[in-house]
């Protein structure tokens, strides 16, 4: 069993591109699917059902290299920063873009492909923010994408993970882009793979579906030092309902 202080948090995601919140199908932009024309609002609905942190992605952000939804993301934060922990990825490259975004208020600062090519980047960015800065493993068939998952490296996750962990990453979230949108259940066999090589805690992402998904996940995943998973078009399609996923989560670790 996971030791009893340990959350299993179900974080709604709010992808954002064009300043609306959509949701993708295995990383591709072209197939987007708008779920708001509000993602203030969509992020107020999480907060009030209960989310106890929410990921945010700015895709342009991610695709362009630099901030691109801002302006939203800020709105978001002003709303429901207090309340809820905020972690954001997209398009951050920069020791200024995460200054930034800290003191606007957010909680966690996500780095994935500027992770990949600049390792010296993640390093720097673990010793300025202490505690604040999460990597982000996006892959397919266990090699490493980046970019928007638009191109593929040769690189192993595991590896990668490995080498992430030494620069004092908070956190790992790991994606299956395969999986990604597609509601197929999370990767099992590759979320724990990757959670058995490290110590840092890893957020699962890509596939969530269904409540007993989320009770394999705590089953299987949690004590191996999965303290999450990342919800999207599950959610916003009403196949998955947050506070059942959560609640089953709570009930799974004991903490009903």
């Amino acid at each position: 069993m996971p030791p009893p202080d340990r959350d299993m948090l179900i974080i709604p995601a709010i992808d954002l591109k064009d300043g609306r919140c959509v949701r993708l199908k295995q990383g591709d932009m072209s197939s987007a699917t708008v779920f708001s024309e509000d993602p203030v609002a969509m992020a107020r609905h999480w907060a009030a059902r209960g989310a106890r942190r929410l990921h945010i992605v700015d895709l342009n952000g991610a695709v362009a290299g630099r901030p691109r939804n801002e302006k939203v993301i800020r709105a978001i934060i002003k709303a429901v920063g207090e309340q809820v922990p905020i972690e954001i990825g997209g398009g951050i490259r920069d020791l200024d873009t995460i200054e930034s975004y800290i003191d606007a208020g957010v909680q966690y600062v996500v780095i994935g492909t500027a992770a990949v090519k600049n390792p010296g980047f993640l390093s720097d960015a673990c010793y300025a923010f202490p505690g604040r800065i999460i990597a982000g493993l996006d892959a397919r068939d266990g090699k490493v994408a980046v970019e928007g998952w638009s191109k593929m490296t040769g690189h192993d996750v595991v590896n990668l993970a490995k080498k992430y962990e030494e620069y004092g990453v908070e956190a790992l979230i790991y994606t299956d882009i395969g999986r990604d949108g597609m509601m197929g259940g999370i990767n099992i066999e590759a979320t724990l793979k990757l959670a058995q090589a490290i110590k840092t805690p890893v957020i699962a992402s890509g596939g969530l579906n269904s409540v007993k998904d989320v009770e394999t996940v705590c089953a299987m995943l949690a004590p191996e030092g999965i303290i999450g998973a990342i919800a999207g078009r599950a959610l916003y399609e009403g196949q998955l309902d947050f506070e059942q996923a959560q609640a089953a989560a709570d009930k799974a670790l004991g903490k009903e």
